[in-house]
């Protein structure tokens, strides 16, 4: 029994020095590591800005964005909530960066008879006059933005020879369906007054 407490008292000893062993770091394989995963990141982040800059330039073309009028009139509807982002209407995923479209913020946006007035904190407003107003819709995703079946106000809208899809979220998504009602009816009339005025 006593002869056994020796070997014991050796592996304990043996252990002990492979876990100090253990303890010894290559800190030159670490820091080259780290170097290099953060010049990746770096990389990944250049090219990302790269290619927004190339999309925007590619864009060009669009006209400079309306601004509200002075005296809009009275408010039909307003909505506090997000703005998720400009695409190629139809194309959820060709998004339009031009004039700041692209830039997702925060927004107050207000309906009235002369159109949509878009007010983002940090980024550039703009202006949807009525006459340009096509459809708006529920819808699930829109580039980059991806919720549940209808959690998306989606507004599609003339703007130089484009159709524009735009996306917005309200705080209170209960929101969404009497926007597209009011909105729809809005065109409607508006499409419908228009064949009336050409028939003439």
């Amino acid at each position: 029994m006593t002869s056994l407490t020796p070997i014991a008292a050796q592996f304990t000893a043996d252990i002990a020095a492979e876990q100090k062993s253990a303890e010894v770091t290559d800190w030159a394989a670490r820091i080259g590591w780290l170097v290099g995963l953060v010049l990746f990141v770096a990389l990944v982040y250049w090219l990302m800005r790269e290619g927004w800059k190339w999309r925007g330039a590619l864009q060009g073309d669009l006209p400079e964005l309306h601004t509200a009028p002075e005296e809009p009139g009275e408010a039909r509807l307003s909505m506090s909530g997000r703005y998720h982002g400009s695409t190629t209407a139809g194309q959820w995923l060709d998004r339009i960066v031009a004039h700041g479209l692209g830039t997702r913020s925060r927004a107050e946006v207000t309906l009235t008879d002369a159109g949509l007035d878009v007010v983002r904190p940090g980024a550039a407003d703009f202006f949807v006059p009525a006459a340009q107003l096509r459809e708006v819709r529920l819808d699930k995703g829109i580039a980059g933005k991806v919720l549940t079946e209808g959690g998306l106000l989606v507004i599609t809208w003339e703007h130089g020879d484009r159709l524009i899809d735009s996306g917005f979220r309200s705080d209170q998504a209960a929101e969404h369906n009497e926007w597209v009602d009011t909105l729809n009816n809005m065109i409607n009339t508006s499409d419908k007054s228009d064949k009336t005025e050409g028939a003439r």
